[in-house]
């Protein structure tokens, strides 16, 4: 069985791949009941050799694989590896680089949007791969064979489908697309909780400043209450109770059990938390309270014709340059263009100006036109 379980296994096999030229990653965690991630299983593939690596195991140091995420001669191959870097950062501190994410590459070659794992392996590679453990408890021991099996063709076939992709990306001329998409993968800041800033997940049914700071106030006490207790956050108080607590804005224990939704919280385990939380939200001076931009009045609606003009033409620009739509631009960029030619968004920078936003711009102000061809079986732009 190819399961590493001791230290000195595993430092043997990261020596053996510290001069290669890149390594595939993947993990296998749980966080179902636990606000961090629970990594349970970690698996690495070198261009010759694979191995899955048991951090659970007694005993074991991971310090000679965190070293071989921080070496920067290795390249490592991650698909869709946001989760897996967030654990990795946490755990070490630092971001893995350099990286290469094979699902942002396929979104650049044209596999349409968020392409899956099986999908892009079995275009690439021409692999099926095994569904019998997709829904494993990995933190349960001991493993089986064909748990380990199973883990491992999730970096052995990402191998093929890394180098196919990294070839097509070179005769594209597309590898400095990639590098754009991968600067936000790599950015400490993409893996960072920050409490006082958790309030803006929560849908609030308010623009009132005070609310929203009272609202801040209790978001950024059970962000933090749940990274103490590492609980889910929605355990530890839902949003709907927050939204209450933040219109209601009570000063006592009693002033909390009279509302049905954040009963729950006058609990001596936070009761205290809440209150002093409320009172932390009331005592913001006026000029500090948060805001939200009035971006969904009627009058700053974006015109519904130009929406789907632009919505059209960047269908065309993507079939005909063979990217994802959502990697050119997404709905809100969609929505910010038509109602501002200097909308702050992706899709009027860099490459992505070339192939879509610039023609966009032109659209809007009549100088390009979208109709059939002359068979009418496709969608061309005309300049005008």
């Amino acid at each position: 069985m190819s399961l590493l379980t001791d230290t000195a296994s595993l430092e043997a096999f990261c020596e053996r791949l510290a001069g290669t030229e890149f390594v595939t990653v993947d993990t296998e965690f749980m966080r179902e009941t636990t606000y961090w991630a629970k990594l349970c299983l970690v698996q690495v593939a070198g261009p010759d050799e694979a191995h899955c690596i048991d951090p659970l195991a007694p005993g074991i140091d991971l310090t000679s694989f965190h070293k071989l995420l921080a070496n920067p001669k290795i390249l490592k191959v991650f698909h869709a590896g946001r989760q897996d870097l967030e654990i990795f950062f946490h755990s070490t501190g630092a971001v893995p680089t350099p990286i290469f994410d094979t699902q942002v590459a396929a979104m650049v070659c044209g596999f349409g949007d968020q392409v899956g794992y099986e999908t892009l392996v079995a275009k690439l590679a021409g692999a099926q791969l095994d569904k019998s453990q997709r829904f494993t408890d990995w933190s349960l021991r001991p493993l089986t064979e064909r748990q380990v099996k199973y883990a491992l063709a999730d970096v052995t076939h990402l191998r093929k489908a890394y180098t196919t992709l990294s070839k097509t990306l070179a005769e594209t001329g597309r590898v400095g697309w990639l590098q754009e998409e991968l600067a936000t993968l790599t950015d400490p800041a993409t893996y960072r909780n920050e409490p006082r800033e958790s309030w803006r997940r929560i849908k609030a049914r308010t623009r009132a400043p005070r609310l929203l700071a009272v609202l801040q106030a209790l978001a950024s006490w059970r962000e933090t209450t749940a990274q103490t207790l590492d609980m889910p956050r929605q355990r530890v108080a839902k949003d709907d109770a927050l939204l209450e607590l933040a219109a209601s804005q009570p000063a006592t224990i009693d002033d909390i059990k009279r509302s049905r939704l954040a009963k729950p919280l006058a609990s001596s385990k936070y009761v205290d938390g809440v209150l002093a939380a409320v009172a932390t939200g009331k005592a913001v001076p006026d000029a500090q309270c948060p805001r939200l931009e009035r971006d969904d009045s009627w009058d700053n609606q974006a015109p519904r014709a130009v929406v789907e003009l632009l919505k059209l033409l960047l269908k065309t620009r993507s079939e005909t340059h063979h990217v994802a739509q959502r990697l050119i631009a997404t709905s809100e960029d969609i929505e910010a263009l038509a109602q501002s030619d200097t909308a702050d968004v992706p899709a009027l920078h860099g490459w992505r100006r070339e192939l879509f936003g610039a023609d966009a711009i032109k659209l809007k102000h009549g100088k390009l036109a979208v109709g059939l061809s002359a068979d009418g079986n496709t969608v061309e732009v005309f300049e005008r």
